[in-house]
């Protein structure tokens, strides 16, 4: 049914900030990435230890989870090859700016450390990239369809748990297989260690995901009655035009 244009420029401004918020967070962890690792605690004697670029990646998945619940797969899958897009132009911002010629005299040893840790990450996390944001989309609508709408906290949780194991176990294993920048020790074997890398991962992402649940249940109200989309599960169809 037609709207307001007031109330079609709040749901256009609403889905701006999200879309911002995931494509700012994207590029942010793309150029900290593994630049350095934190070590978060420890179990017993196994540290948690996670890239630096890992830490705004949950938001990411709010981000998605909100435009999927508010806008609908479409938009959400829109985002997903947008931020593509992004990646692929810091890795030419990047790539430029190795190529071509500095100044004379000019220190360039910091640039290109990051130019090559973000290499790194950004070609790992590409891939992953791709997987998990596809992942937590379908699986998303998959329990949405299933559940009529309603376990909003089913859909939340269990696309976002899967899609970040999706996302974590490609990220280790591309980071160490194709682009060689995980600080693995040569002297012990390297399975135990990437499974170390993967588990410590995983715990923060998964534990970040049942952290916001209670955010995404209050951010998807608020949403829905400031955009005045009522009814579990309901979405903004293409069909709502501004009236003039």
């Amino acid at each position: 049914m037609p709207v307001d244009e007031a109330l079609q420029q709040r749901r256009e401004l609403a889905f701006l900030v999200l879309s911002g918020l995931f494509l700012g967070t994207m590029g942010m962890l793309n150029i900290l990435g593994l630049t350095r690792f934190l070590q978060l605690g420890q179990i017993g004697s196994w540290p948690v230890v996670v890239a630096v670029g890992a830490l705004p990646y949950p938001v990411t998945f709010l981000c998605t989870d909100l435009i999927s619940e508010i806008w609908g797969e479409q938009r959400a899958n829109q985002l997903v090859w947008v931020g593509l897009l992004l990646n692929g132009w810091i890795v030419l911002v990047l790539w430029l700016g190795g190529v071509l010629p500095g100044l004379p005299g000019a220190p360039e040893e910091t640039f290109f450390a990051v130019q090559g840790l973000a290499f790194g990450a950004i070609g790992a996390s590409m891939a992953a990239y791709m997987a998990a944001q596809f992942t937590d989309v379908r699986l998303f609508h998959f329990w949405k369809r299933r559940t009529g709408g309603r376990a909003l906290w089913l859909r939340n949780n269990g696309s976002t748990l899967v899609s970040q194991l999706v996302d974590t176990t490609a990220v280790v294993l591309i980071s160490h297989y194709a682009a060689h920048v995980l600080p693995v020790r040569a002297d012990l074997p390297v399975a135990p260690q990437l499974l170390s890398f993967i588990a410590s991962g995983y715990l923060f992402k998964a534990l970040a995901a049942l952290l916001d649940t209670l955010p995404f249940y209050w951010l998807t109200a608020w949403l829905r009655r400031w955009l005045m989309v009522p009814g579990a599960g309901v979405e903004l169809g293409p069909e709502q035009r501004p009236l003039r």
